[in-house]
């Protein structure tokens, strides 16, 4: 196993433990079918992508090891994700609560469902890595660094954040909560911030970006914004 391996299977490693303590402890019960489907579910995705990368586009592992809050350069980004943080900490919480007091209780297949727009999420998040191997974890442009406009990105400027609000709208569902939904909304909002400052970067520091722009008007959702 090379070093890169190894690294990124000890970062997912790391993240999936601590995602079954946001899980579980609220919950308090180990008797939570919802959340281990959602964490087998999860982690698999988790995996199975960065092991596909690792061998494919080593290139953009590398450039997604360094994330989070801490790992911005830019002022207003860091703000940004911490406060986008707090809110997927929160969703994991509320919903671990919700199912714990019995707060709500969606159906099984509304569970289902909700694993199924995370599986997708996941989906959309691998086809855009496939097609843009500068999409990093961190807001920034490199020296080498071209405007993608294939694929994905011909229908819309930022498809990694489209399958990510898919993905965070059914994590409260997959763990069976609806009050788990208000996190998650808050979580988009942070995600539109996020996109909106970075393309105020773009234009910026990467070169074409604007007529980019110009040429592909959506920036979320075809047909809405």
């Amino acid at each position: 196993m090379d070093d890169l391996t190894r690294r990124s299977l000890g970062a997912l490693a790391r993240f999936q433990i601590a995602l079954a303590l946001i899980i579980f402890l609220p919950a308090w019960s180990l008797a939570y079918w919802q959340g281990w489907l959602y964490w087998f579910l999860f982690g698999a995705a988790c995996v199975g992508v960065t092991l596909y990368f690792v061998r494919n586009d080593p290139a953009l592992v590398r450039r997604r090891m360094a994330a989070g809050p801490t790992a911005e350069s830019e002022p207003t980004q860091k703000i940004i994700l911490w406060c986008a943080s707090a809110a997927l900490i929160a969703t994991y919480i509320v919903s671990a609560l919700d199912h714990r007091f019995g707060w709500s209780q969606p159906s099984i297949g509304t569970a289902l469902f909700g694993n199924a727009l995370v599986l997708i999420g996941f989906y959309g998040i691998f086809v855009t890595f496939k097609e843009n191997s500068f999409a990093a974890a961190t807001v920034r442009a490199e020296t080498d660094q071209r405007v993608i406009s294939s694929g994905p990105y011909a229908l819309m400027r930022h498809p990694m954040y489209t399958s990510a609000l898919i993905m965070f709208a059914g994590t409260p569902l997959a763990l069976g909560s609806w009050w788990g939904l208000l996190p998650a909304a808050a979580m988009a909002g942070a995600i539109v911030w996020r996109l909106i400052d970075e393309e105020r970067y773009l234009v910026r520091h990467l070169p074409g970006y604007a007529d980019y722009q110009r040429t592909v008007r959506t920036r979320l959702v075809p047909g809405l914004w």
